[in-house]
């Protein structure tokens, strides 16, 4: 690495909007928005331990039971799931677009006695830059979000059904914004950003721009743009690039009253026959509802993305 490059990696600088950040819509935009600073403040905003207790053993419990040994964290972080995972015995890849969470999730994986294998990459060419198959992907921490237009949120799939083995499983979240679109913002961040006296509040929202506030206790302000995904839509792109079967669940409950939870957490099977009963496998209509089905009614990619360019 040359030195202008560490230099520029180890500067602190600004987030930049320009005059008018609701026009920022791009999803090439998601890198320049995690200054140094703001990674630094990341698991304040987070509070793993807090986190941990919250979220419990969901990730890992659904990992197990389909026999996953070798995971990739497509949405590293700072960390915190590769090193949960890494500690309940998986074998984990880290992989980020941002070189700072990258460089904040080894050091913390180092304080807690782990090495981690780290690789920047870009979702859209995931698979040039990460090799190998895996028993499962996760892109958790409402990641995919970051993607504005619909062309990228498909060549992200469609990379991370590449990354899976056969029968590999991907696990995805989002916000809920269903409800943030249509009844308002009334999270109380009771499972993921559990840092206290610390604020994560949309500043703007339309059908194409979630913009968010985070404020911390020291008066700093950062700032994220995402794109609003309804949770249809997001099963429905899950269907249309090959996975079998998406199971949702709110806030890790399997039931649950739609505008309630903070979080959608989707399970998306790339074998269908994994986790259906031998039974059930002859006539599968009568062992789920379709997703082809459960978003016939849902609105259409083309009716609620408008490309960032």
């Amino acid at each position: 690495m040359s030195n202008s490059t560490e230099t520029s990696l180890l500067a602190y600088r600004q987030q930049s909007y320009g005059d008018d950040p609701t026009k920022v819509r791009d999803t090439n935009k998601y890198t320049d928005e995690y200054v140094r600073g703001f990674v630094e403040k990341w698991d304040d905003l987070i509070d793993w331990d807090q986190r941990s207790e919250t979220e419990g053993s969901f990730f890992i419990e659904e990992l197990r039971k389909r026999g996953v040994k070798r995971v990739l964290d497509v949405a590293t972080g700072t960390g915190f799931h590769s090193v949960r995972l890494i500690e309940a015995g998986f074998e984990v890849v880290s992989a980020d677009g941002s070189p700072y969470m990258l460089a904040k999730a080894f050091e913390n994986g180092r304080r807690r006695g782990h090495v981690l294998r780290t690789i920047q990459a870009d979702w859209r060419w995931l698979n040039r830059d990460v090799a190998g198959r895996f028993d499962a992907v996760i892109c958790l921490g409402n990641s995919f979000t970051h993607l504005f237009n619909e062309r990228d949120r498909r060549k992200a799939l469609a990379e991370f059904y590449s990354a899976l083995k056969h029968n590999g499983v991907l696990i995805l979240d989002q916000r809920n914004y269903d409800s943030i679109l249509d009844h308002g913002f009334d999270s109380k961040h009771k499972f993921y950003y559990c840092g206290e006296q610390i604020s994560a509040l949309p500043e703007h929202v339309d059908d194409g721009l979630a913009r968010f506030c985070y404020s911390f206790p020291d008066g700093s302000k950062y700032h994220l743009n995402m794109f609003p995904l309804r949770k249809r839509y997001v099963c429905d792109l899950m269907q249309q690039v090959g996975f079998q079967r998406v199971d949702t669940f709110g806030d890790f409950q399997e039931t649950y009253h739609e505008p309630d939870p903070d979080f959608f957490i989707h399970v998306a099977e790339k074998c269908y026959d994994s986790l259906v009963p031998k039974e059930l496998q002859a006539h599968p209509d009568a062992g789920h509802v379709d997703v082809a089905e459960k978003n016939s009614e849902s609105t259409t990619g083309d009716d609620i993305t408008k490309d960032a360019s």
